[in-house]
């Protein structure tokens, strides 16, 4: 299969990752140089293109001042790559996403669209991040909910303990229905819940892993991402409809 511009920039990302990490950029300088004049000589991705590197050895003596740690240095990376991402995947995005990111952005554009936009960056170039990310934005809705209905819980409250605070608030914990399919769909969301919890335990960036850790790929990352925004924009849609009935 070719490699579309979207592959392109991905693998450019990922090397400028790997090398400002202590590893190494895939296929070289010669690699590097050819992405950088691929995107450099297109008008659509020319303005989107960070060209202050011009090799390899510019961008080490760049990234090693710049950022110490490597978290921040990936950070600095993926924010650098972002506009010419985002274009590249105007016409490439998860089913669905066209709904769930305009939801998310009316609803807290700060945070909760921030989170989203994280977890679909990441979902090619850093599977284990993205896993990582979609937690953190159903999460980060949970909480949004939980303190503008100010229902108290623990600063350390795992992410099914929020989804049940805030399932419960808006009449949607399988419990509070009498139909048993509403139970068992409802029944089902707390479960794809738990399981992105414990899955961003076990093969998220979050935590540390053993000498043989679980490696998630691509699709694996794409699958969690778009069952965290489904689940995301449920909460959000349910919310927004019963603010709007007050």
């Amino acid at each position: 299969m070719d490699e579309t511009p979207v592959d392109m920039a991905i693998r450019f990302q990922s090397g400028l990752i790997a090398s400002a990490t202590g590893s190494a950029f895939d296929g070289g300088g010669d690699a590097y140089k050819q992405l950088r004049h691929y995107f450099a000589s297109h008008l659509d991705t020319k303005a989107k293109l960070v060209r202050r590197c011009s090799d390899l050895g510019q961008f080490w003596g760049f990234i090693k001042y710049e950022r110490a740690r490597y978290a921040e240095r990936r950070d600095l990376v993926w924010d650098a790559f972002r506009p010419l991402i985002e274009h590249l995947e105007a016409n490439d995005r998860p089913p669905g996403s066209e709904a769930i990111g305009p939801a998310l952005q009316r609803f807290d554009s700060e945070h909760v669209a921030a989170a989203w936009q994280k977890a679909l960056d990441r979902r090619v170039a850093d599977p284990e991040g993205a896993i990582t990310a979609a937690h953190t934005l159903l999460e980060t809705v949970c909480k949004h909910v939980l303190d503008v209905a100010s229902i108290p819980c623990s600063a350390d409250a795992d992410l099914p303990k929020l989804w049940a605070l805030v399932a419960e608030q808006l009449n949607l914990a399988p419990h509070q229905h009498q139909e048993t399919v509403f139970k068992a769909i409802l029944g089902n969301c707390q479960a794809v819940v738990n399981n992105l919890g414990t899955t961003r335990n076990r093969v998220g960036d979050a935590h540390g892993h053993g000498r043989n850790p679980v490696k998630p790929k691509a699709r694996h990352a794409e699958l969690a991402v778009n069952l965290a925004g489904t689940m995301a924009s449920f909460i959000v849609s349910t919310w927004q409809e019963r603010q709007e009935a007050k």
